[in-house]
């Protein structure tokens, strides 16, 4: 029994939820939001609320029944609040600005690295190192945040690179001075 497959998802005032043909279409202050729908799961709007139900108790159709429930919540949640990364830069003369919608950062290579806005998000840089991305879509936020920490993951020694504001990195040692 899927405890969060079962929980009616509350519909927030200015947000429209359409489903159809497994489709579900959430429109709110943030933008429009589409979310594919697996067969087996049903979605309907009642009494204020998104209720996801199974015809039946097969294992794949108990796998997604949870899951639908949680993207269809992160769908209305993104086109009321939004979703937002954040994201550090710690290194000497690496930093990170904007031109236009574009993000522009230099890592430590011969050349600055121009990260382009997708269709959704925005950037942010309040400081020249810290980048916040800012969208309506929680998998697509997640996406280009991940796209940038790969451009210079953090390196375990200095602790070089760039890196999530709540991400650890753990240290290692180096070489030892010392032979025995």
């Amino acid at each position: 029994m899927s405890r969060v497959g079962l929980k009616p998802i509350p519909l927030p005032s200015g947000v429209e939820i359409k489903i159809s043909d497994n489709l579900s279409v959430v429109k709110g202050p943030k933008g429009t939001l589409e979310q594919h729908i697996p067969d087996g799961i049903e979605v309907a709007v009642e009494d204020g609320k998104v209720v996801c139900k199974r015809p039946n108790e097969t294992p794949p159709v108990k796998a997604k029944h949870g899951l639908v429930r949680a993207l269809i919540a992160n769908q209305i949640t993104g086109v009321t609040d939004g979703f937002t990364r954040e994201l550090s830069i710690v290194g000497v003369g690496y930093r990170a600005e904007l031109k236009g919608k574009n993000l522009q950062m230099n890592l430590g290579y011969s050349h600055p690295i121009d990260v382009p806005a997708p269709e959704g998000i925005t950037f942010e840089v309040p400081e020249q190192t810290r980048v916040i991305v800012k969208g309506a879509s929680k998998q697509a936020v997640g996406q280009i945040a991940a796209e940038i920490r790969e451009l210079r993951p953090p390196e375990p020694y200095k602790g070089k690179g760039v890196r999530y504001s709540d991400e650890q990195v753990q240290r290692k040692a180096g070489k030892s001075a010392t032979k025995a």
